[in-house]
């Protein structure tokens, strides 16, 4: 038998977002639970934080891989086979997907029986479905190693405490866990729809309007703060100020969206100001609307102000705000969509200072003979180009186009940059100058725009 999935549309550069949903029914084999070992209650794993999104590591079949925890998915998805060509899949059968919108399906594995591991924590007889062409590049558009998502599988079984202040991540077993006692902390009860968390919250669009009560998706896969699906609601619309701009790519091609800023977000008695907040016509988001209660997405931008209790057995979610409840929501101002390209080997020049000996001379006061040595050694550094431009953003007036290979930023070699701290560059303050050498073909291009803020 055929089977037919629909498989996610990715946020990429703080943009996020996987919807896994079946088109056909098939009969699933039950996966067993995920258990911890020897006895332990709790297992703590550190995770880096990328682009708002958590990135941990994860045992598939005694090969450990780079994960990221996503409670937006329902299945566990596995890309870049070929960087992982160790790993054993078991039980295998041909399926096809299909992503959000239009396009052809594309060739996937079903993989089933196999064994995932995070510390102490075991799951047995775990299903994996494994896309055989890395179309999305997830990778590249992270700059760092990734191979998978997984949400609802983990998740089901144990009661996780996200502190994104630490970057740790505390599983509970749900017999030996103790809800949180704190005053200050916000519990809020999860529907699950397919398997996905969802919770109830307010927002307000403008600042004449009154506040409208909207259902959620939890996704912590999504590195943006608010997804809202344009005409959910009669009350739901987009702002007069907004523009467009790059949401998301994935297998039908690049998402675009309207990108805006509302007056605030509550939930429950955090109220959040000033939140930046992209709007999604119904066409790209058909698949997404099918549970016809949703209203959006809340996303890694909203939850990283928070130390979150994930709690699937009991159907609750608690928030205790951090240190970053405040801060303000800032977006790319540039326009500029960068990727990882690579590595390419870069000539690194050293100069050093040799001894030499001592010198006497009956004509000259007696001193250090130093002689000054230039050593060059070669070196393999990552490599970034530009992936997408927005329409009239600052870069495309200034003339970089897609396909420029990124050389400097701001006077630094580029490969002296991590893809995190050149998105990061893009969205500090507003007219910021930003000088760029871009190399074309056999030419180098010098570019020099200001960041423009348009909400």
């Amino acid at each position: 038998m055929i089977v037919y999935l629909v498989i996610p549309k990715y946020m990429l550069l703080k943009k996020f977002l996987l919807c896994l949903l079946f088109l056909c029914t098939i009969n699933i084999q039950s996966q067993s639970k995920f258990q911890f070992l020897k006895g332990s209650k709790k297992q703590v794993v550190k995770f880096e934080l990328f682009n708002n999104l958590i990135v941990f590591p994860l045992e598939v079949n005694g090969v450990k891989l780079s994960f990221i925890l996503d409670t937006g998915v329902n299945k566990t998805i596995l890309f870049n086979l070929n960087k992982t060509d160790s790993l054993t899949l078991n039980n295998t059968k041909k399926v096809f997907i299909r992503g959000l919108g239009v396009g052809d399906p594309v060739e996937a594995i079903l993989s089933r029986n196999n064994n995932f591991r995070v510390n102490n924590i075991l799951g047995t007889s775990q299903d994996i479905y494994v896309v055989v062409d890395d179309t999305f590049k997830l990778s590249s558009k992270m700059g760092v190693t990734i191979h998978g998502v997984i949400g609802y599988d983990l998740l089901k079984d144990v009661i996780v405490k996200i502190n994104y202040s630490s970057k740790k991540l505390y599983f509970y077993k749900p017999e030996k866990y103790k809800e949180p006692k704190c005053r200050s902390c916000e519990k809020l009860d999860v529907e699950f729809y397919r398997n996905k968390p969802y919770i109830n919250v307010s927002i307000k669009i403008d600042s004449a309007g009154n506040n409208i009560p909207v259902k959620m998706l939890i996704d912590s896969g999504g590195s943006d703060a608010l997804w809202l699906f344009e005409g959910s609601k009669e009350e739901i619309k987009v702002p007069e100020k907004f523009f467009v701009d790059i949401l998301g790519e994935g297998l039908s091609g690049t998402i675009y969206g309207k990108r805006s800023r509302v007056p605030k977000l509550e939930i429950g008695k955090y109220i959040i100001e000033e939140p930046t907040v992209s709007f999604l016509d119904s066409a790209t988001t058909i698949n997404a609307r099918s549970f016809k209660k949703r209203d959006g997405s809340i996303g890694g931008n909203i939850l990283r102000r928070f130390k979150v209790w994930i709690d699937y057995p009991n159907k609750k979610v608690i928030l205790k705000k951090n240190g970053s409840l405040k801060k303000g929501f800032y977006y790319n101002m540039s326009g500029l969509q960068i990727i990882y390209n690579g590595e390419e080997l870069v000539k690194e020049q050293k100069n050093s200072m040799k001894h030499n000996g001592y010198s006497r001379k009956e004509d000259s006061k007696p001193g250090h003979i130093v002689s000054f040595v230039t050593s060059y050694s070669y070196k393999f550094k990552p490599s970034y180009k530009v992936n997408k431009i927005v329409k009239d953003s600052p870069a495309e007036k200034a003339g970089i186009i897609e396909g420029d290979i990124i050389k400097q930023l701001n006077g630094k070699e580029a490969h002296e940059y991590s893809l995190n701290e050149i998105a990061n560059l893009f969205q500090t303050k507003p007219n910021k100058r930003i000088r760029i050498v871009v190399e074309r073909g056999i030419f180098k291009l010098k570019y020099e725009f200001r960041l423009e803020q348009k909400i």
